[in-house]
């Protein structure tokens, strides 16, 4: 037998052959899935990172309650938006003349204002700044005459509302 005779060298058997160009196949399939479940992966995380940009980012909290112990406000500070927010939880409502004023109370500090609560809707929103909590034990509500009293004058009467100032770990 001659090295060119076609009986002598080995023949390739037509089902491995197709064996070896479907596995080709599968593993190019496979890359192209991979790659579109990567990209795929990427955009689902600048999209979270985009709606985490926006979530607030509550920082501290408190439940202000009444004289009975039960709560009448939630108030949350989002210092990233620089806001208070500010949601009734019961329905007692200021007078014609009167407005609800929030006070911020550090140990034995004159109380300062955090601002005047004007809005009769369950939730509003006062700005502030995350260094007016800064010290803050406790947060209250006090009735005033229409438009509020000034920080330096205080409160009028005793407060009508109450609660502790908590920051959340970060």
């Amino acid at each position: 037998m001659s090295p060119t005779d076609p009986a002598a060298q080995p023949r390739t058997s037509k089902l491995w052959l197709a064996i070896s160009v479907a596995l080709a196949l599968v593993l190019l399939v496979g890359a192209a899935t991979m790659a579109s479940m990567y990209e795929q992966l990427k955009a689902q995380i600048v999209h979270l990172q985009e709606r985490l940009a926006v979530t607030p980012q509550v920082r501290y909290v408190s439940v202000l309650l009444d004289a009975q112990e039960l709560p009448a406000l939630l108030v949350t500070m989002d210092p990233q938006a620089g806001v208070l927010q500010v949601q009734r939880l019961n329905e007692v409502k200021e007078g014609r003349e009167d407005s609800m004023q929030l006070w911020a109370l550090a140990g034995g500090k004159p109380p300062r204002s955090l601002g005047v609560i004007q809005s009769r809707f369950k939730t509003l929103q006062l700005p502030a700044k995350e260094a007016a909590l800064e010290g803050v034990t406790q947060l209250a509500i006090s009735v005033e005459d229409k438009g509020g009293v000034p920080e330096l004058v205080g409160p009028r009467l005793p407060y009508l509302f109450q609660g502790w100032l908590i920051q959340k770990a970060i």
